[in-house]
């Protein structure tokens, strides 16, 4: 059973998704997260516009770049980079 309520937004999820695997697919993206595609492309569009990651096309896919020195938004957690967050669920064996 799906727990009703996270920790992390799905904002939070696929940010940490696309930072684990930048070539990753949106469907599997999705997937992943728990959400649909649609979602899931209305996020990544969001992350970009605010700055949190960048896209480029190769070929007939899409790879991420995730920018981890930019500042949660919320001013409880304005003083601390996205990076640290991305730190602390980095998968070690990478």
């Amino acid at each position: 059973m799906r727990p009703s309520w996270t920790f992390l937004t799905n904002h939070g999820h696929v940010l940490l998704a696309v930072a684990q695997d930048p070539d990753k697919r949106v469907s599997d993206i999705a997937d992943e997260v728990g959400i649909t595609a649609r979602a899931t492309l209305t996020i990544l569009g969001d992350l970009e516009e605010a700055g949190y990651l960048g896209r480029t096309r190769v070929g007939r896919r899409t790879h991420y770049v995730v920018h981890p020195r930019r500042h949660f938004r919320h001013s409880l957690t304005s003083g601390h980079e996205i990076g640290e967050l991305l730190d602390l669920f980095a998968d070690p064996g990478q």
